[in-house]
């Protein structure tokens, strides 16, 4: 989930993007450049990997076309990298691509959208040229579909543990992907921020010690979550990085995190991330995080794994702390627009602020879950104790 995004490129560098585009259209589509319409789609404009995202169609054939850049000027905490193990390496989702390891959950009912071109421009950009999948969005599925799903999930992480290993996968990628979010820590201290009145109003009673004490811990959490098993992950499960094809199957987008992680990582992002940007209220987070986790397991032990599902329970109760750093950013902005996902329209602020205070009071509970349970499984108490 990124954080509220900035607006969309400019003009002339869409422009740009699109007149490159338009000497592939022949190639990929079978039809004259001049023919096809270019249609902006949303994504997160602040990350440095992506120049652009468009669905191209033309003579009744569609795909969609995805930028991979490293020059796209960007904050640094979404800037490109060329380190091959970064989390935010800027050519990782065209290898993940080419190698075929986007397909490896398939026959557990998850793939990733069909290559249609990958296109090495002189310019030193990627072109990911992908199909363009007609399904449903999970940002609209109701929640026992995404309970079908985590059962899938848990079957595809549990056959394929943690896989090949390849250089280009991220590595540490909690670590890394937080580090940069850390500024403005220091308002969790600030009584003036606590007295905002979205944030009075909102905010359960309690939160600000439970944040406090979960930035207290973060090293803590993070050492554990790298020590706990490991499978091969997406690491950008959310909603909106996810459809249904019309056949059963569920597509996965957006490779661009993908490597090693905790195994019940992905479902810890999954989880939080199908409320903080409102396609699930709330009110129905506890209900709908038990029963996908029950599902998930399911799924691991339908697959053949026999590991110890409490070491599965940790990880999803310790990915809390990838959002360590969103209480910080709420008190930040708690006086801007609140803007929605890609820049597509506004949200109310009294709801962005009520789900979101509810969101992390769910994480806190996640976090002490996990201060319980990590002595009993043999690893060192938590810096603030159980």
């Amino acid at each position: 989930m990124p954080e509220v995004p900035a607006p969309a490129p400019t003009a002339v560098a869409a422009a740009a993007a699109v007149a490159v585009a338009r000497a592939e259209v022949r190639e990929v589509l079978g039809v004259p450049a001049g023919r096809a319409r270019f249609e902006p789609l949303t994504h997160n404009p602040r990350n440095g990997v992506t120049a652009g995202v468009w669905r191209v169609t033309g003579a009744g054939r569609s795909a969609v076309l995805k930028v991979l850049t490293r020059t796209k000027e960007s904050a640094v905490s979404w800037a490109a990298s060329n380190d091959p193990r970064h989390w935010n390496f800027w050519r990782r989702e065209a290898y993940v691509y080419r190698s075929g390891l986007a397909g490896v959950w398939q026959r557990h009912g998850i793939r990733a959208p069909r290559l249609l071109e990958c296109v090495e421009r002189p310019d030193g950009d990627v072109a990911l040229w992908l199909e363009d999948v007609p399904g449903e969005p999970a940002t609209a599925w109701p929640l026992e579909r995404h309970v079908e799903y985590a059962r899938r999930l848990g079957a595809a992480q549990g056959a394929v543990g943690a896989g090949e290993d390849h250089p280009w996968l991220s590595h540490r990628f909690l670590r890394d992907y937080t580090a940069d979010r850390a500024p403005g820590q220091d308002l969790l201290a600030d009584d003036g921020a606590w007295q905002h009145p979205l944030i009075r109003s909102h905010f359960p009673p309690g939160l600000r010690e439970d944040m406090v004490r979960l930035r207290h811990d973060r090293e803590w959490f993070l050492t554990l979550m790298e020590s706990l098993p490991r499978a091969f992950c997406h690491l950008d499960q959310w909603p909106a990085n996810l459809r249904s094809d019309g056949s059963g199957s569920g597509v996965l987008l957006d490779w661009a995190f993908a490597g090693d992680g905790a195994l019940g990582e992905d479902l810890g992002n999954y989880l939080p991330d199908t409320v903080l940007d409102h396609f699930v209220p709330a009110a129905d987070l506890h209900g709908l995080a038990k029963q996908a986790y029950d599902a998930y397991v399911h799924g691991l032990r339908g697959s053949g794994w026999h590991g110890d599902e409490h070491l599965v329970r940790l990880a999803v109760c310790a990915s809390a702390v990838k959002y360590d750093w969103l209480t910080a950013l709420m008190l930040a902005r708690a006086d801007d627009e609140p803007v929605g996902y890609g820049g597509a329209g506004t949200v109310p602020a009294a709801l962005r602020y009520r789900e979101r205070g509810l969101v992390l009071a769910f994480l806190a509970e996640w976090a002490a879950e996990a201060r319980l349970l990590a002595p009993r499984l043999g690893f060192p108490e938590a810096p603030s104790g159980r």
